[in-house]
């Protein structure tokens, strides 16, 4: 019969910082999500939502809840992007907040992550209940 090791295995532990998210989105966050909007919804409309983003305020929500209410799974800790935001968050850079488009509970519409999905998933790996600064709309009926 073969030994079992002994040997622990070793789990590299990085110091997170207290804040890790900016207080409004970068630029380029809107031109993204009107990118994927495009995908599930005509072009000028996914432009106005991408728009109407932009004047919403900031409010916090946690990781597990975003995931949640946008039917999504959460993405594996390699995967490239969310590997990439968490070295961000070690490196000392902070994230941008999300942007939503809000669901729809009575037709079974869940929340769209238009843009920052990797970044909640990022997000989730650090605390599931870290609050997430988003902006959230209602989309066009």
């Amino acid at each position: 019969m073969g030994k079992k090791s002994d040997k622990k295995s070793k789990v590299a532990t990085v110091a997170v910082p207290t804040e890790i998210w900016k207080t409004i989105p970068d630029d380029h966050d809107y031109p993204a999500a009107a990118s994927y909007l495009g995908l599930c919804t005509d072009p000028d409309t996914a432009q106005k939502l991408a728009d109407t983003l932009k004047a919403a305020d900031i409010v916090h929500h946690p990781a597990k809840d975003l995931l949640r209410a946008s039917h999504l799974s959460l993405l594996p800790k390699n995967d490239p992007a969310v590997q990439r935001d968490l070295d961000k968050v070690s490196a000392g850079e902070k994230l941008s907040p999300v942007l939503i488009i809000r669901g729809v509970v009575g037709k079974g519409v869940p929340a769209l992550i238009a843009d920052g999905y990797h970044r909640v998933c990022a997000s989730y790996y650090l605390s599931e209940n870290e609050q997430i600064p988003c902006r959230i709309i209602d989309g066009i009926s």
